[in-house]
């Protein structure tokens, strides 16, 4: 009899352990697959000249790892003028709109313009659901003539309550960068 008691409470000892650790309590996480991007183009019309146009454009057409990309800028940026922008990313690969991906999950992505002409700015002109910045649309104004680059960087996941990250301070933003791009930048 003791024999049987023996082996029926091994019997549940075994089972009871087999059903507590093979119970699958642990979170599923799947991945969030950054963005390719191949293609960034920064379009500045002049608010008193619609004619006058300033195309930044970056290529990269084989995608990360293989040739480096391309840029250039087409125009002439005026001193002391404002200008409305409009950036616009895509995946030339795949055919793909970025853009419209970024427009749809606006709380999640940033873009930072950092520039090195003297006097030259660039101020967000839209916004999440929280208010937060997003950059895809802005304001740039152009001081006195000069040289420098502009860098434009767009942040996955930046922490838009960061020090200075409202007013496109990149500083304490985390997240990762989806692209970065730096062009030279001449205001006539």
């Amino acid at each position: 009899m003791r024999s049987f008691s023996l082996l029926i409470f091994s019997t549940l000892f075994l089972a009871i352990t087999c059903f507590t650790s093979c119970s699958n309590d642990d979170e599923v996480i799947v991945p969030v697959e950054e963005e390719v991007i191949t293609q960034a183009v920064y379009t500045l019309t002049s608010q008193a000249d619609p004619t006058n146009i300033v195309v930044f454009t970056f290529l990269d057409s084989d995608g990360e790892g293989g040739l480096d990309g391309t840029s250039s800028v087409t125009g002439t940026l005026n001193a002391g003028t404002v200008y409305d922008g409009a950036l616009t990313f895509a995946n030339t690969i795949e055919g793909e709109d970025i853009t419209e991906e970024i427009n749809e999950e606006k709380e999640e992505h940033q873009v930072f313009f950092q520039s090195t002409v003297d006097g030259m700015t660039i101020a967000y002109a839209d916004v999440d659901a929280n208010n937060a910045p997003v950059g895809l649309s802005s304001t740039a104004t152009t001081g006195d003539a000069g040289t420098g680059t502009l860098t434009i960087t767009l942040r996955h996941e930046p922490a838009k309550d960061g020090d200075g990250v409202s007013s496109g301070d990149i500083t304490n933003a985390g997240g990762e960068t989806d692209i970065e791009v730096v062009f030279d930048v001449t205001v006539e």
